[in-house]
């Protein structure tokens, strides 16, 4: 739950005391002749609580510079005009964009600091961010006991108002809904108010036979607010939806750093049959460790009616999947089946309607030399105790094969995109610590650059050689279940204690795992438990300007097709929740894995300063280190300057425009124009 503020009636009969007058700072007596430097960073005083917690992790993870100041440190520095401004060459120099802070004055009444706030805004219209403060008239709003709410807003059907659609938030669909994901635990406090003279309501709920403000603008002073009154975390979806609208309502519309909502699934194994999974054993014969398994094994492989079924969702979602094929299973699939694929047939009939990727000719593990004989398996060692790998020509081969099979039937692949089966030749904890040292030059021998990684064992991208990894988020959709009985079955299984014959690794783990109260009906669990669970999964990343990919497994668009409920359920939800102007990205991996590497550039040299980026007037200049491509967001209408003329910047999302950026022939900095 987040903590609601201690604040009441009595507290605002205090007031805040008016603010002191302080002097505008020196340099602004140029203002009416020399337009001032404004850096593109945000200024962020941080009290610690969740609110301004969400703000900040909004502004690091789409690329936004900040400086944080710990409001509780005794060696912070004193928030004052030297702090905020200065001069350089001549000019007045504003060095925050922007201001958060957790409430409306969170250095109490009097504030020396708070007055240096105040003049600063003032004198170079900038604009504040009260992250999370109570519904009184020094905000803007009346108190609550005149037809407003204080409590609990789990469930709170809020909307975005007329002013919100056509200001900050025009990329919504409307709807912002609180989440209520208990009956029994409070997740959200907040205060629903009427707004008094001077603000203006962006965001709103019923209350009594009317609807007050949750968030919206108090314009006073010569000052703007941004006026939140509920509390919230990073993972709130409430919060997720606002959170582009925040930084933009902040930032003006013109700041480093961009926004997406990303979505990609890769299904694996296609053209391979998949292990089935043993209700009676509670393991999957055919794999490791199946303790009576012998004899009981039986697979799971799409048909050709599946693979048509496939075609038609995707162009009623307008929604495309990545195939990650083994053709070497599945030719012998078929030479065990009569020597005739039907599912073949029909997936390269169709195959210019999906992206393609290679995932290994055979599906061969490519790490060390696996001794299964034990559970769990361990990597066998020759008689000098050396770990003994796959070769580097046999990880070649598996990746060779699988491209010449696609270039014989006229598959388009990018074959610098790779995925392993079961991500292997990269290291897997415990057993095998390290990559197998031959997978670095076997994807070099074959042009791989980017290769898909488990997002569980290792979130961050790294190196293979010369190749990068792509992290993917696994999605509880089982690989060896081809019924919604079967994926019941199995997460009972792992999910519900021993005395309620689950296996107990939920008690072992509780750090990472909670166990169910009681055992999932098999014949409804999945739909109406796991389905939402993984789903509302699902959307937070895409929701979090998040491009790592999900990943599944052909299994799941077989017989019960288990996976369409939760895709179905992903995209009706984040369609309803907003506009056309910002539909989900559903890039391919190599896509994804430029992005996670500009990412990783850009905050190492914002991290060391190496980053200037202002705006003077209606001109913005942005200097990075060389080679680096700066992440800028601007308005409709800006443009770039060219060594000869302009050219429209960026590319639409959301009601903006943006992109990643760098300076054009014979240029030292990026220059905008701002319309």
């Amino acid at each position: 739950m987040v903590k609601k503020n201690r604040m009441n009636r009595a507290a605002a009969a205090m007031g805040v005391a008016a603010l002191m007058s302080v002097a505008v700072p020196a340099t602004t007596a140029h203002a009416a002749t020399v337009a001032p430097r404004i850096d593109l960073k945000v200024l962020v005083v941080d009290d610690g609580g969740s609110s301004v917690g969400a703000i900040t992790a909004e502004l690091r993870d789409t690329g936004v510079p900040f400086t944080r100041i710990d409001l509780g440190s005794a060696s912070r520095p004193v928030i004052d005009a030297a702090f905020l401004s200065d001069t350089v060459s001549g000019r007045p120099r504003a060095k925050y964009q922007g201001v958060v802070l957790p409430n409306e004055n969170p250095f109490g009444t009097g504030s020396a600091e708070m007055a240096a706030l105040t003049a600063y805004e003032t004198a170079y219209g900038i604009r504040q961010v009260d992250a999370y403060t109570w519904a009184h008239p020094e905000v803007g709003l009346e108190y609550t006991d005149n037809g407003g709410y204080t409590g609990t807003l789990d469930g709170t059907q809020a909307a975005v108002t007329a002013a919100g659609k056509a200001g900050p938030f025009g990329y919504l669909g409307g709807q912002v809904t609180f989440e209520d994901n208990s009956p029994l635990i409070p997740e959200s406090y907040g205060f629903i108010a009427k707004p008094m003279a001077g603000y203006t309501s962006l965001v709103d709920a019923p209350v009594g036979s009317g609807r007050g403000s949750l968030v919206g603008e108090y314009a006073h002073d010569g000052r703007s607010e941004l006026v939140v009154t509920f509390g919230y975390n990073q993972y709130q979806q409430q919060f997720r939806l606002l959170a582009r609208g925040i930084v933009e309502w902040l930032t003006q519309g013109v700041h480093l750093g961009q926004e997406r909502n990303y979505f990609a699934v890769h299904v694996d194994d296609v053209f391979a049959p998949d292990a089935r999974w043993d209700k009676s054993l509670n393991c999957t014969p055919g794999d490791y460790a199946c303790a009576g398994g012998e004899g009981k094994e039986s697979t799971i492989r799409m048909t050709a009616a599946d693979a048509q079924y496939l075609a038609q969702w995707q162009t009623s979602k307008d929604f495309k999947l990545d195939l990650l094929f083994n053709a070497g299973a599945g030719e012998e699939w078929k030479t065990e089946n009569g020597g005739t694929d039907a599912l073949t047939t029909q997936l390269l009939a169709d195959k210019a309607k999906y992206r393609w990727m290679n995932h290994t000719y055979t599906h061969l593990f490519l790490g060390c030399t696996q001794d299964v004989s034990v559970n769990p398996w361990t990597c066998t060692k020759d008689a000098q105790g050396q770990t003994l790998w796959m070769s580097r020509a046999d990880i070649s081969a598996q990746i060779r094969d699988n491209n010449n099979w696609a270039a014989s039937k006229g598959l388009t692949t990018d074959r610098s995109e790779l995925v392993t089966g079961e991500h292997s030749g990269l290291k897997t904890l415990p057993q095998q610590p390290q990559d197998n040292p031959n997978l670095a030059g076997a994807l070099a021998d074959n042009g791989v650059k980017w290769a898909g990684s488990d997002n569980s064992r290792e979130p961050d991208q790294r190196a293979v050689g010369a190749a990068l990894t792509v992290p993917r988020y696994p999605m509880n959709v089982y690989y060896n279940t081809g019924t919604n009985a079967e994926m019941a079955d199995e997460y009972n299984w792992i999910y519900t204690s021993r005395t309620d014959g689950g296996s107990g690794l939920c008690e072992d783990n509780p750090a990472t795992s909670t166990c169910l109260p009681a055992p999932l009906d098999t014949a409804t669990g999945y739909l109406d438990y796991i389905v939402p669970a993984e789903a509302k999964t699902a959307l937070r990343h895409v929701l979090a300007n998040d491009p790592k990919p999900h990943y599944v497994h052909q299994s799941n668009l077989a017989e019960d097709r288990t996976l369409y409920p939760v895709l179905n359920q992903v995209l009706d939800t984040y369609r309803s929740l907003y506009a056309p102007s910002a539909p989900i990205v559903n890039q391919s991996m190599k896509a994804t894995g430029v992005e996670l590497q500009r990412r990783a550039a850009w905050n190492k040299a914002v991290d060391a300063g190496q980053v200037t980026a202002y705006r003077i007037g209606k001109d913005v200049t942005i200097k990075a280190p060389s080679g680096i491509l700066a992440p800028v967001t601007a308005p409709n209408g800006t443009k770039k300057q060219l060594l000869l003329g302009t050219a429209d910047f960026g590319t639409a999302y959301a009601g903006t425009r943006s992109t990643w950026t760098g300076p054009e022939l014979l240029q030292s900095a990026v220059t905008l124009h701002l319309l």
